[in-house]
């Protein structure tokens, strides 16, 4: 049986300032996405489509606009969905976020409404860019997945002691053998994820339809609904948070969230090839 690490959340101390891991892996984030859509945008149907050609400039400020999309969100989320009462009698800690709590599930609908201004902004199709964005975004995901790991945060449920990769998280207060669900979530949302949205967003299928004309949302669809269904697989293995625990049909707050996600995935990726580009 294995005992987490307990790593210093700290990187580097100078005294007057400090770095801490989770920062970094936040940092590692956008460095990977920016990484990805420079290349992404070399790509079909990017680099051969009939619209305005897009830039490294472009993706610099998708970017911006993402970040500010998941904080915003991402914060919002997790008062509304996770601790309404708690931040509607402290209304002044809600922009806290230096004191931990944020949600993915308004992250992503922070960065949809940045997407959407982006879009109207630059004359761009909605789709055109979220087709764009969401292969670049798994591998943001599995960062954040490693810095719940080395903070020992998020831990899985109890686990059998024989599993060989069970591991004891002193954080949680006691001596049982969990799941690292920290990681599992890293391989499914981070990895997984990539690499079907990353091959399945550079396939002819993805961006033209069986007419021969050119579609938009099927690589969203894919990223939104195949999120959903990873998460709530890995769900079953992250303990819930204390202060909700398990709710309707034994499911925790993550899954229920994730419900409309598959269903809205299914929906944007079928509707995809029956839209008018």
């Amino acid at each position: 049986m294995l005992v987490h690490p307990q790593f210093n959340p700290i990187a580097l101390d100078l005294g007057f300032f400090q770095i801490h891991w989770y920062g970094l892996t936040y940092l590692a984030a956008f460095g990977l996405f920016y990484f990805l859509a420079t290349r992404r945008i070399r790509q079909a149907p990017y680099a051969s489509g009939s619209g305005p050609a897009w830039t490294a400039r472009d993706v610099e400020d998708l970017l911006f606009f993402g970040v500010v999309g998941v904080i915003l969100g991402g914060r919002l989320g997790y008062v509304l969905f996770y601790k309404p009462m708690y931040y509607l009698a402290n209304l002044s800690e809600i922009p806290a976020v230096w004191k931990g709590g944020m949600a993915f599930h308004g992250g992503l609908l922070g960065v949809i409404v940045a997407m959407a201004l982006f879009a109207h902004l630059r004359g761009r199709k909605f789709f055109e860019v979220t087709d764009l964005v969401a292969p670049c975004v798994p591998t943001g995901l599995a960062m954040g997945r490693i810095g719940n790991f080395i903070n020992g945060e998020l831990w899985g449920r109890a686990a059998d002691a024989s599993l060989p990769w069970a591991m004891v998280f002193p954080q949680s207060g006691s001596d049982l053998p969990r799941h690292p669900s920290q990681l599992y979530q890293f391989a499914l949302e981070g990895l997984a994820l990539f690499a079907l949205t990353w091959f399945y967003g550079r396939s002819r299928s993805a961006h033209v339809g069986a007419d021969g004309r050119p579609i938009w949302g099927r690589v969203s669809g894919l990223f939104v609904g195949g999120y959903g269904v990873f998460r709530f697989i890995a769900e079953y293995f992250r303990e819930p948070d204390s202060f909700l625990g398990l709710l309707a049909f034994n499911l925790s707050m993550g899954q229920w969230l994730c419900v409309p996600m598959i269903v809205a995935g299914a929906l944007i990726w079928w509707s995809a090839g029956r839209r008018r580009v």
